[in-house]
């Protein structure tokens, strides 16, 4: 896939993630990335594997969903008017088809559904209920958070990035060092204050591990000329939970999760903008393999 096309399907991506609550169409968003209707067509299915339609109808439901997690006092009606569906029965509908449950019965199930918890014993050895599994998964989060985890309520400051963006779990690595190729023979890895980030866009909570988009970054002090597949952007400033960790590789799903789960039992909510990672060494390089990084969650 030329390089050009995926500049062009960045700047796309970024425009979706900002307009989910208008109307969307094929030729609108063809003319942002300076293609026709149908070369986008083709072109956005190549590189993402889910037509234009697809993709923001997926992106809308899974919006919903984190808000259904997150923001329980956002009633139905408001959820489907501010992710751009006309009717409560069309939403409701949309929505069944992606998680096989509707909003409502997600709102009451997810704790049980959606936890990666296995099943747990009871002492008489009878499998235990769904209530008394999340009780324990909850309860583990919290220990272990304590154990690993220093945290903090602060002002993140903005950052300027150049990014590539990763479709799908699989791969990262390779897109860091495509990245670091690019930046070395600039100077950029010389920066003093050089922070590596990995942003989120989608929750591996709501959307399936292959289709979870990220950008892999380089915090910038100044300007620079960019092409091909090398995007600028910028992470705004914000209030944000910080939770710093000294972790194994397969210890991250396990980290993120027992944060979003402090953030909800000491009563903050997150706000719509995207998490993060801030590396501060190469896991590779550490004897142990221990990463040691900031979880970023924006709350309001």
């Amino acid at each position: 896939m030329k390089e050009d096309y995926i500049k062009r399907i960045n700047n796309i991506f970024l425009f979706i993630d900002a307009h989910l609550d208008q109307e969307l169409n094929l030729e609108n968003i063809a003319a942002i990335g300076f293609y026709s209707p149908f070369h986008l067509h083709r072109i956005f299915k190549a590189i993402t594997n889910e037509t234009l339609n697809e993709y923001i109808t997926r992106k809308r439901i899974e919006k919903a969903a984190a808000v259904l997690l997150h923001q329980r006092e956002v009633s139905i009606s408001e959820l489907s008017l501010q992710h751009g569906f006309n009717s409560n029965s069309s939403f409701t509908r949309t929505f069944k088809k992606f998680y096989g449950l509707s909003p409502t019965e997600f709102r009451i199930a997810n704790p049980y559904k959606f936890s990666k918890i296995g099943q747990t014993e009871s002492k008489n050895g009878q499998e235990a209920g769904p209530l008394a599994a999340y009780i324990c998964n909850i309860n583990n989060h919290i220990n272990w958070i304590k154990m690993k985890a220093k945290i903090e309520i602060k002002e993140m400051p903005k950052l300027d990035v150049a990014f590539i963006t990763q479709i799908g779990h699989k791969g990262m690595e390779n897109t860091y060092a495509k990245l670091i190729k690019w930046a070395t023979p600039k100077g950029l890895l010389e920066n003093r204050n050089l922070k590596v980030v990995t942003l989120y866009h989608d929750s591996f909570k709501i959307t399936e591990p292959d289709k979870v988009r990220m950008s892999a970054c380089i915090s910038l002090e100044e300007k620079v000329e960019v092409s091909g597949e090398i995007g600028l952007t910028t992470i705004e400033k914000g209030k944000f939970i910080v939770g710093h960790f000294e972790i194994g590789i397969h210890e991250f799903e396990k980290s993120w999760s027992g944060l979003f789960i402090w953030m909800s039992e000491n009563g903050y909510k997150k706000a719509d903008r995207n998490p993060y990672e801030i590396y501060y060494n190469n896991f590779n390089e550490h004897p142990e393999k221990i990463s040691i990084v900031d979880f970023c969650i924006p709350i309001e």
